[in-house]
Parts: C-alpha cells; sequence; structure tokens
C-alpha cells in the first residue's frame, strides 16, 4: 500500500514507479472485471426475457473467458486503453434474439450492459467520497470510474455494432437493420478511427463523460490524475 503514496503527493505529479504500476495494474484489472460484468448484465436480462441458452453457454458465470477472445477482446482493447485511454468495446455474448419475448425485451437486453458499466461507475465515485485510502488508490479508482463512464457513453451511440443501435434496431424498418447488419463490423471501427484521428470528437467525447463523471460527484481531479499517471509516457 505505501507504493500508492499520499494523495496530495499523487496529485502533484508524483511518479514513482511503483505508483506508476499499482495504477497501471489496479485500472487495467479493473477494467477487465467490468467487460464480465457489462456482458453479465446483458447475459442475465436475456434470460429473464426468454433466451435461456445463455445458461448452457455460461455467460451467467462471471467468467470472463466466457465471454471474450484473448486477443480480440482483452490484449488489443487493453493497448488501445493505454496507449488512447479509449476502451474499445471488448467482449461479446451471443443472444438468441428470436427466444426474446418483446421487442423491447431486446432492447434492454442491450441496454443492460451500458447501464451496468454507468452503475460500476457510480459506485466507484461513491466508494472514492466515503472510503479513506491512499492517494495513489484514490487516483486509480476515480480514473476507472471516469472510464466506466466514458464505456457507457461509446456504448450507446446507435451506432451498428454497438448496444445503442441493438436497443432502438427492433423498432428500426428491415431496410435500416439489412443496412445495420452490412455495415455492423466496420461502424465501430470507424468510429474508433474518427475518434482518434479528429481532435474535436474525442474532446466531445471526454466532455460528456466528464459532465456525466461530475453529476455522479465523481473527483475530477482525481480522475485528471490517474489518467495522467495510467498513462505515464505522455
Amino acid at each position: 500500500m505505501a507504493a500508492f503514496g499520499d494523495v496530495t503527493t499523487v496529485l502533484v505529479g508524483d511518479r514513482d514507479p511503483l505508483l506508476i504500476a499499482g495504477v497501471v495494474i489496479f485500472v487495467a484489472a479493473g477494467w477487465v472485471a467490468s467487460l464480465s460484468l457489462h456482458e453479465f448484465g446483458h447475459a442475465m436480462v436475456a434470460y429473464r426475457g426468454g433466451d435461456y441458452s445463455v445458461a448452457h453457454k455460461g455467460y451467467l458465470t462471471l467468467d470472463v473467458r466466457k465471454y471474450t477472445d484473448p486477443v480480440l477482446s482483452i490484449v488489443l482493447p487493453l493497448i488501445f486503453l493505454i496507449i488512447g485511454g479509449i476502451p474499445l468495446p471488448g467482449g461479446a455474448v451471443w443472444i438468441n434474439r428470436g427466444a426474446l419475448r418483446s421487442r423491447g425485451t431486446s432492447s434492454w437486453v442491450s441496454l443492460a450492459g451500458p447501464l451496468s458499466n454507468l452503475a460500476v461507475g457510480a459506485a466507484l465515485t461513491l466508494v472514492v467520497s466515503l472510503v479513506p485510502m491512499a492517494g495513489g488508490l484514490v487516483v486509480a479508482i476515480s480514473y476507472l470510474a471516469l472510464l466506466q463512464v466514458l464505456t457507457f457513453i461509446l456504448n450507446i451511440l446507435p451506432i451498428p455494432g454497438l448496444d445503442g443501435w441493438g436497443a432502438i434496431e427492433p423498432y428500426l424498418p428491415p431496410q435500416a437493420r439489412e443496412f445495420g447488419a452490412k455495415v455492423r463490423p466496420w461502424a465501430p471501427i470507424l468510429l474508433f478511427a474518427i475518434l482518434w484521428f479528429f481532435q474535436p470528437a474525442s474532446n466531445a467525447l471526454w466532455d460528456g463523460a466528464f459532465w456525466i463523471y461530475d453529476g455522479l460527484g465523481g473527483f475530477e481531479e482525481g480522475a485528471r490524475a490517474g489518467a495522467s499517471v495510467f498513462r505515464f509516457w505522455n
């Protein structure tokens, strides 16, 4: 715990190697854990909505291995997270939409994942505000909470391949659903290319995340310090 230091020391720019290692490991591990909760949220709502196959697929176990491909779902998203600070959607659960009871159920299945990220973000901000802890933990948890909010925003965008599209898709006309199916593999890649190369879009995303984060009572200074430590080479 000593490696995490005093909060004032961390906020003013302490970049001790042990602090950096502790924050990077904590945030990366927390993000992988939140990935499991995100996909579990999809699966649980699907199970309650009529798709019992998710239980046989192991999606109700909170075992991250059931939701992911090791490289595509964990390694590459973590690399993007560390390099650019933008959390790529990493996991996937295969839902039998035809087994769900209604269009509304299908929408809630899609929304359950992002809402779990928002709930985790809110819970983490509460932990920071109520529980005394070392400075490194404060900035690590604050930054992880901010990433949860950012993940929520990204996933609710109405773009094919993301959960926001899945939420509205049952209500769209056949032509729109067909178009979405065609561009689904490429639309998220295009989105992240825009966020990577077009700074105003990235700024707008982060501004929205901080607005929600602040509304949840988040420690903005701590989150910014956590981001700085996590991306220590900048």
